[in-house]
């Protein structure tokens, strides 16, 4: 542990009046009175003397304060370190899953009847979701795709398409909404999984004279 830091304690901040306390290493709280204040570190940066706000007290606890010193003392920028935390928590939350709702409210009214048949929604409800609904957006990448698509690319090539598709509008919309995510990976999928091979079926043949009674049927 630094010399001179940990000069404050939980007991100490909660019963502290108005004015300006320090924790050593240049942390400080600034109490507006017995109950409210606002945590302030000086970092040195690349020679520069910055000033940053680490949230208000009660809300950010001595603890969580004393975390971002410790950042600082690693030699790092921790205004740099904190905006790298948020964007990977952000990063995290953004699932598959919420996007894709998401989207598919954002395209409602271009849909017959506002998509309420689910044929727009329903080839990513069965066959994307089950397998990457959970997945952050950020984090799929073509073999993710290659494999949740694998099992109907070629049985259900139709429906496989529908899905591929869908998709493709969900990452596009996920990078309207500024995630971080990889536009190409639909069709790198699609060249993983190759050219599907379209099963033909074939009718047997109906008597002409029993095609009435077919067609009334």
């Amino acid at each position: 542990m630094a010399l001179g830091s940990n000069k404050l304690s939980g007991a100490k901040v909660r019963t502290a009046a108005a004015g300006k306390y320090g924790d050593g290493e240049n942390l400080w709280l600034h109490k507006r009175d017995a109950e409210r204040g606002k945590w302030v570190l000086f970092v040195t940066v690349h020679g520069r003397r910055r000033e940053m706000g680490l949230g208000a007290y009660p809300q950010v606890s001595l603890k969580e304060a004393q975390k971002w010193r410790a950042v600082a003392r690693r030699g790092l920028d921790p205004i740099k370190e904190r905006e790298r935390e948020r964007r990977e928590a952000e990063r995290q939350m953004h699932i598959l899953n919420d996007v894709a709702r998401d989207a598919f409210e954002a395209r409602k009214a271009e849909l017959k009847g506002d998509g309420k048949a689910g044929r727009w929604f329903s080839p990513l409800e069965l066959h994307i979701l089950p397998k990457l609904g959970k997945v952050p957006v950020a984090d799929i990448d073509q073999i993710d795709i290659r494999d949740a698509l694998a099992p109907i690319w070629h049985t259900k090539a139709s429906t496989a398409e529908k899905a591929m598709h869908r998709l493709g509008v969900c990452l596009k919309h996920a990078a309207a909404l500024g995630l971080d995510v990889d536009l190409q990976a639909v069709e790198k999928a699609r060249a993983l999984l190759g050219r599907q091979r379209h099963i033909v079926k074939t009718f047997r043949h109906y008597p002409g004279k029993r095609f009435p009674h077919f067609m009334k049927a």
